[in-house]
C-alpha cells in the first residue's frame, strides 16, 4: 500500500544505519564526513601577539617622547620589561611582551632617530594586540561527530596540529538496471530501443553526495539474470535500481528481490510522479528501487535518495533544506497527490519547468530547484511565497522542517 511522502521520509532516516568509520590524513578528508568530537588541545593565539608591525608603549607615555630598547620579531620568544618612557620595536605575529599596554602602528608615529620615537595623543589600551586563547580556547570543541569537513575545516585542524582524524568510510552504492528495450550510452541502438539515461544519472549524483559508487551492468528481463545482479551487488551498503516494480508482465525486479527475503519497509508513495518507488533491505544492504521513468527517477532520488545518502554516510544534516521565494508565474495544479515541480530558481523567483512528464529526459538540465505541492493545493497564484529545495548543490539541515507548501 503506497505511503505518503512524510512516512516514506521517516521511515528512510529511521531505519538506515550509518557506515564504519576509517582514519586519513586532513589532507585527504576535504567533503568527509566527521566520525568523532575535536577539542582543542592548544589556546590560538597560544601567545599574547601583535596584529601589526608597530611600537609596544604604555600608556602613559601618550602624546610623548619615548626610548626605543629593542626589537622583537614573530617567532622570538623574547620578554623585555617595559618602563615608562620607554617602547619595544615590535613585529605583526611577534609575542608582545605582558608589560606592553598597546601597541602603536608604525605609521602613527614620528620616528626621530633609530632610537627614539614621539607618540600619537590618544592611545587605547590592548589596541592592536591578539590576545591568548581570544580564537579558540584550549578545550573547547571544535568539531562535531557527523560534520562534513571543508577547506576551512581542514584549517582548523592544522592550527591544532592535527595530522590524522576519524572519518565515515563512503557508504558503497551499486546501481544497476533492468529493461531489454534500454542500452547503454555507448552501445548501438535499434530503432525499438532508447538509451539508458538512468544509469549514469544516478551513478554522477551518488558521486557528487560522496558515496563510492559501483555499475553493476545491465540485467535482462528475467528473475535469475537480475537475481545475479542483486547477488554481486550485496557487498554494498545500499542497492539502487531504477524500473520493474510497476504491475507490467515483464516486471521481474521486485520477484528477484523477493527471492533474497528482501525486508520491504514501503512499496509505493503517494507523489507524482514516482509512486512506484520501493524501499527495504536484504541483512545490512538497503535498497532503493526508484520508477523507470527519467524524470521521475531523478525527482524521486532528490528527495529519497539523498536523504538516505546522507544518513548512511554519518553526516548529522539529513533533513532537506529549503529556500522561501516568490512564485514567478501562476501555478495550477491536479488535486489528489503530492506533486513534485520541477523549475527554476533565478534568486528572486522560482518558475515552474513548463516540460514534467515523468518519461522525459530533457528537463533536469535546465533546472536548479525544485517545489513539492500538498495533495489539496489546486493552485498557486504569481508572487505567493513558496518553499523550494535545490537539486544541484548540497542544502540540507540539521534540523527537521515542513517543506511541503
Amino acid at each position: 500500500m503506497a505511503i505518503c511522502i512524510k512516512q516514506a521520509l521517516e521511515i528512510i532516516t529511521s531505519s538506515i544505519e550509518k557506515v564504519s568509520f576509517e582514519i586519513i590524513p586532513i589532507e585527504n578528508a576535504k567533503n568527509r564526513i566527521m566520525a568523532e568530537d575535536i577539542f582543542a588541545a592548544y589556546n590560538l593565539p597560544t601567545y599574547n601577539n601583535s596584529a601589526m608591525d608597530g611600537y609596544g608603549v604604555r600608556l602613559a607615555d601618550s602624546g610623548k617622547y619615548a626610548q626605543v630598547i629593542d626589537v622583537i620579531f614573530a617567532g622570538s620568544d623574547k620578554e623585555p620589561v617595559l618602563k615608562d618612557g620607554e617602547a619595544i620595536k615590535i613585529m605583526t605575529g611577534a609575542r608582545v611582551p605582558y608589560s606592553v599596554e598597546a601597541v602603536v602602528a608604525q605609521e602613527d608615529v614620528d620616528i626621530l632617530d633609530n632610537d627614539s620615537i614621539h607618540l600619537p595623543q590618544i592611545i587605547k589600551k590592548h589596541q592592536h594586540m591578539r590576545f591568548i586563547g581570544e580564537d579558540i580556547e584550549a578545550g573547547e570543541k571544535l568539531l562535531c561527530d557527523g560534520e562534513e569537513i571543508n577547506y576551512a575545516t581542514i584549517t582548523l585542524l592544522a592550527s591544532q596540529g592535527i595530522t590524522h582524524i576519524k572519518v565515515y568510510r563512503e557508504p558503497k552504492i551499486s546501481v544497476f538496471t533492468s529493461g531489454e528495450e534500454l542500452k547503454l550510452h555507448y552501445e548501438k541502438i535499434e530503432k525499438y530501443q532508447i538509451y539508458n539515461s538512468n544509469t549514469p544519472t544516478l551513478l554522477a549524483r551518488a558521486k557528487e553526495l560522496g558515496a563510492d559508487v559501483t555499475f553493476v551492468g545491465m540485467a535482462k528481463d528475467t528473475v535469475e539474470s537480475l537475481k545475479d545482479m542483486i547477488t554481486n551487488s550485496l557487498h554494498a551498503d545500499c542497492i539502487i535500481t531504477s524500473g520493474g516494480i510497476s504491475v507490467g508482465e515483464a516486471d521481474f525486479t521486485k520477484e528477484a528481490f523477493d527471492a533474497f527475503d528482501m525486508e520491504i519497509l514501503f512499496n509505493g508513495i503517494m507523489i507524482k510522479p514516482g509512486k512506484p518507488t520501493l524501499f527495504g533491505r536484504i541483512g545490512k544492504t538497503y535498497i532503493l528501487n526508484l520508477p523507470g521513468n527519467p524524470l521521475a527517477a531523478a525527482l524521486i532520488f532528490e528527495i529519497f535518495g539523498t536523504i538516505a545518502l546522507q544518513k548512511l554516510g554519518g553526516n548529522k544534516n539529513i533533513y532537506h533544506n529549503y529556500i522561501e521565494t516568490k512564485l514567478g508565474e501562476t501555478l495550477y495544479n491536479k488535486q489528489g497527490r503530492t506533486t513534485i515541480i520541477p523549475g527554476f530558481f533565478d534568486g528572486s523567483s522560482f518558475f515552474p519547468s513548463a516540460k514534467r512528464l515523468p518519461g522525459m529526459v530533457g528537463v533536469l538540465h535546465n533546472c536548479n530547484s525544485m517545489m513539492i505541492l500538498g495533495k489539496n493545493i489546486e493552485y498557486i497564484n504569481r508572487n505567493e511565497i513558496i518553499k523550494i529545495l535545490p537539486i544541484n548543490w548540497k542544502f540540507f539541515n540539521d534540523v527537521k522542517k515542513d517543506f511541503l507548501n
